[in-house]
């Protein structure tokens, strides 16, 4: 006869199978009651900046062009054609450099016709002058002999005036010869009245001839000048920064030919945002970036013409022109109106702006979560802001565009 054997299950595994439902139960209660994270977002794709506490300078920011404190333009001042281009912009020049060569046939005969104008003009004057002359000699002429027939009857008069005494000569014959006198003086006084107007007569005539001369002059002049001036020269030392025109182009009267400016005497002309406008002083400390290194300003002159929204500031360098500033150099500026002593302050998140509130993502203490933080900001610091409530001194913020997360109030950080 079999005898049935009955297994019994050892009694530890019962034990087990508790310990495992109850850690079931653990885990489950764990995530009921932790916090649902409806986005995720690796950390290593997040600029984070620390809250700092520490003095800024407020500063606007402005972009520009430096430009010469000298230039010279350099215009047509006649039609003309464009025969040899000798210089192109960036070009270092003197005074004396040639950089263009013009054309105008016609402006050549106008300037010969001018040059015998006035050889004709002056030749009038020297046949006026002869004329004058001769006319001038008639007239002395005639007076020397109106003076020499007075003498004459002078000498008569004196004579006969002893003679009528010793009853030689008649009264009668006397008189006539006083008579003869009176209107021989009166002749002669007249010819010298003649004689003083013709002087004023010649000189007159003399000077206007002259003024037809300067007048002829100063016509070949204006046509030599033209002439010169299609040659056209720099007329300063500098770089030639500007040259609009083309081989075998036309140019009229006027036109801009060349810009030629310093390139030692440099300021910064700057655009600065309208809003900011009323924060800028002349005096005011500023930093001016050329890309390849940052330079000392002040500023000098601020425009009240309002441009696109945008106000000109022109900085001067204080420390000197550096040696990688050239004229036109697109560049950057920093204008300093204000000292913040001990404040709290943030490099500038994206798409953030001074005196505004901002919904940023603060990091937790574990570097687990990020939550939603709404700061007010105050003054522009350049790449900072300053934070005038919402955060304290050591709380890590999210800098960069976190738009695609703007309804979460939690993220979980990866």
């Amino acid at each position: 006869m079999d005898v049935k054997k009955v297994t019994t299950k050892p009694r530890w595994q019962k034990p087990l199978l508790l310990l495992s439902a109850l850690a079931s139960l653990a885990l489950l209660g764990s995530l009921w009651a932790s916090p649902g994270y409806q986005h995720k977002i690796d950390r290593a794709g997040l600029l984070l900046a620390q809250v700092q506490r520490g003095d800024l300078q407020v500063s606007v920011d402005a972009y520009g062009v430096l430009r010469s404190d000298k230039q010279t333009l350099l215009t047509a001042l006649t039609s003309a054609t464009v025969q040899q281009v000798l210089l192109r912009p960036g070009a270092q020049v003197s005074a004396d450099s040639v950089i263009l060569q013009l054309s105008n046939p016609e402006l050549l005969q106008e300037v010969e016709a001018a040059a015998m104008a006035l050889s004709q003009e002056e030749a009038n004057l020297k046949r006026l002058k002869l004329a004058n002359q001769r006319e001038r000699l008639a007239e002395l002429s005639v007076q020397a002999e109106l003076d020499a027939n007075l003498q004459m009857v002078a000498l008569r008069r004196n004579a006969e005036q002893q003679l009528v005494a010793d009853g030689i000569v008649s009264s009668l014959t006397y008189q006539t010869t006083v008579l003869q006198q009176q209107q021989m003086q009166q002749r002669l006084d007249l010819q010298q009245q003649r004689l003083e107007q013709l002087g004023e007569v010649i000189t007159q005539s003399e000077i206007i001839q002259q003024e037809q001369i300067n007048q002829s002059r100063a016509r070949y002049l204006t046509m030599q000048q033209r002439a010169e001036r299609l040659t056209v020269r720099a007329g300063m030392a500098g770089v030639l920064q500007r040259l609009p025109v083309e081989l075998g182009q036309s140019v009229a009267a006027g036109q801009e030919l060349a810009l030629v400016g310093s390139d030692k005497d440099l300021l910064a002309l700057v655009r600065v945002s309208q809003s900011r406008a009323e924060q800028l002083q002349i005096g005011q400390a500023a930093q001016i970036n050329t890309r390849r290194e940052r330079v000392a300003a002040v500023v000098t002159r601020i425009t009240p013409e309002v441009r696109e929204g945008t106000i000109e500031v022109e900085l001067a360098f204080t420390e000197g022109v550096p040696g990688s500033a050239r004229p036109e150099l697109n560049i950057d500026a920093q204008i300093f109106t204000a000292q913040l002593t001990d404040t709290l302050y943030l490099e500038r998140p994206v798409n953030t702006q001074s005196h505004s509130s901002s919904r940023l993502f603060k990091v937790s203490d574990e570097g687990r979560v990020l939550s939603a933080t709404d700061l007010q900001f105050g003054d522009d610091a350049g790449r900072f802001l300053q934070i005038t409530s919402g955060a304290q001194q050591g709380d890590t913020f999210v800098l960069s565009d976190m738009a695609t997360y703007r309804e979460a109030e939690l993220i979980q950080l990866q």
